[in-house]
């Protein structure tokens, strides 16, 4: 059966704040929960007046307190930013206080504008290098507790979470990621509402896997732009909001989230109509059979086990509703009602 999960990037609506955008993360995480989506994943962006979530870390936490059943995790936390050892510290703490429920989504972009990008380094005399590569694997090692002999960091002390650990996972919209993801054994996540391309690179990832003592076989999630209310014309009017937001975006010019009306208006102004995407992504936006049918048809071309649902609205409520319908034309709380893993945290 299809997998869905959530990725929620904690929009700000215009005319709200920062704080209740990540009051809303925690209160549609707790939905999530009682739906029976699979996992929930929180973002990495810095800088804007759009997304309110830099810090998946300091989120997971709080989410995962506030769950039962929900695999919690980082989608993703931006690895060039950090130190691979602090990394597998934060999340082996997460992991040690609720077991078997922590992802560990690992991303290789900025999250961010080229100015965000270097306040963020922490030595700014020279451009941070483009190590990625050497990053992850030596935060699988920590994560692992084996470095080769010899290594440098050999004798550092084991984490502090043991024996418990965080899933590890690549998230990429690109060739080169799903590369790194099938040499090293790890489950992949591909970006489609990113770039709306990417079959060939899941395709390619699945053969180029190589078994690894984590993952015995690939494993492909696809995270879409999704959205559905109780009519077309309804989905249409909401989606107008982030259709406005990301447009300007692209113009270096982040906004809060606009009303629908404001957007309406502003697509108009364009020369778009409400039901016109953004160029380049794709967004699934409709009514729930139709949705329904475009999910089911996204992970058969990603020949993904599950789709991780991105929706960005102006109203929290009409969020909600999004997801309440998805759950209701999947059928997750017939699936997903299972209980919480031993030792999990309680509510």
């Amino acid at each position: 059966m299809l997998r869905l999960s959530v990725l929620d990037q904690s929009p700000v609506p215009e005319g709200s704040t920062g704080s209740q955008a990540l009051r809303n993360t925690i209160d549609l995480a707790r939905l999530a929960d009682d739906l029976g989506y699979h996992r929930y994943w929180v973002a990495e962006h810095h800088g804007g007046a759009m997304l309110a979530g830099p810090s998946p870390e300091a989120l997971i936490g709080p989410i995962a307190a506030a769950t039962t059943r929900l695999r919690v995790g980082s989608g993703g936390v931006m690895l060039p930013h950090y130190s691979p050892l602090k990394v597998a510290e934060t999340f082996s703490v997460l992991a040690g206080l609720f077991p078997e429920r922590i992802d560990l989504g690992l991303g290789r972009a900025s999250g961010t504008d080229p100015m965000t990008t270097f306040a963020l380094q922490r030595d700014r005399r020279t451009a941070a290098p483009d190590d990625f590569p050497e990053q992850l694997v030596e935060l699988l090692a920590y994560l692992d507790d084996r470095f080769p002999e010899g290594h440098q960091f050999a004798r550092l002390a084991a984490l502090p979470g043991l024996p418990e650990r965080p899933e590890p996972w690549l998230l990429g919209s690109s060739a080169q990621s799903a590369i790194w993801a099938a040499q090293l054994g790890l489950p992949y996540a591909f970006a489609d509402f990113i770039n709306p391309d990417g079959r060939h690179i899941a395709a390619d990832y699945r053969a180029r896997f190589e078994r690894s003592e984590r993952l015995v076989a690939p494993q492909v999630a696809v995270a879409a732009w999704v959205l559905a209310a109780d009519s077309e014309d309804e989905a249409q009017r909401l989606a107008s909001s982030h259709r406005m937001a990301f447009t300007m975006l692209r113009r270096g010019r982040p906004i809060p989230v606009p009303a629908p009306e404001k957007a309406v208006r502003f697509l108009a102004a364009e020369g778009s109509g409400p039901s016109q995407g953004v160029r380049g992504r794709r967004a699934i936006v409709g009514g729930i059979d139709k949705v329904r049918a475009q999910v089911e048809q996204i992970a058969a071309d990603y020949g993904a086990e599950e789709v991780i649902v991105v929706t960005i609205t102006h109203d929290h409520q009409a969020r909600r509703r999004s997801y309440e319908l998805l759950a209701d034309a999947f059928e997750l709380g017939a699936a997903g009602g299972a209980a919480a893993p031993a030792g999990a945290a309680a509510r």
